[in-house]
């Protein structure tokens, strides 16, 4: 599957700004992971894009509309990656894929929230910070701390070096992920 239908069939789904600005997220660092390690970055990036393209329009079948749709095109690895993005589903981790987009969803959202509090967003933030935040239970209270935590352990990534990966990556982007510094912001 191309960026491109991927794209479609996300936009077909879902109209919500942040979500799109999520898929767009977990996208663009699911692709740098996957350069980083040799392994396929269109798959990668497109597995990113879509975890949660039925979430808005099919929250209560989330994700197994996607994940049908992407069985029935034959994107069997994608498929199932997404189906195990969340631990509580009981969903096997058997490739780098499946364990890389769950240590990077929760995780890579949570990033976001800490730029948006911050008027100097993603310049200067450091990975200290982000684990700190992740301590403070009523930030961001809908990130599963226990998912971020075992996602990094299956991912096989030390978490001040995971975050600080996705920091790198998300600042290369924050113009188009309207995440650069405030107007006269200290930087």
């Amino acid at each position: 599957m191309t960026r491109e239908e991927a794209r479609t069939i996300l936009t077909q789904m879902t109209t919500s700004e942040s979500l799109l600005r999520h898929a767009r997220t977990v996208e663009l660092v699911m692709e740098a992971y996957a350069t980083k390690l040799g392994e396929d970055a269109e798959k990668w990036a497109v597995t990113g894009m879509l975890h949660d393209a039925d979430y808005q329009a099919y929250p209560e079948k989330h994700p197994n509309v996607i994940v049908n749709l992407l069985r029935e095109r034959g994107e069997v690895e994608i498929a199932h990656a997404i189906s195990a993005h969340y631990t509580h589903w009981g969903v096997s981790y058997d490739t780098l894929l499946d364990k890389a987009l769950l240590a990077c969803d929760e995780l890579t959202g949570f990033i976001v929230a800490c730029a948006q509090v911050r008027p100097q967003r993603l310049e200067g933030l450091e990975p200290k910070s982000v684990i700190k935040k992740l301590g403070q239970k009523s930030f961001a209270a809908s990130v599963d701390r226990d998912e971020v935590r075992i996602g990094a352990e299956l991912f096989g990534v030390d978490m001040k070096e995971h975050i600080a990966f996705i920091i790198q990556v998300l600042q290369e982007h924050q113009l188009e992920l309207q995440l650069q510094p405030q107007t006269g912001a200290q930087v």
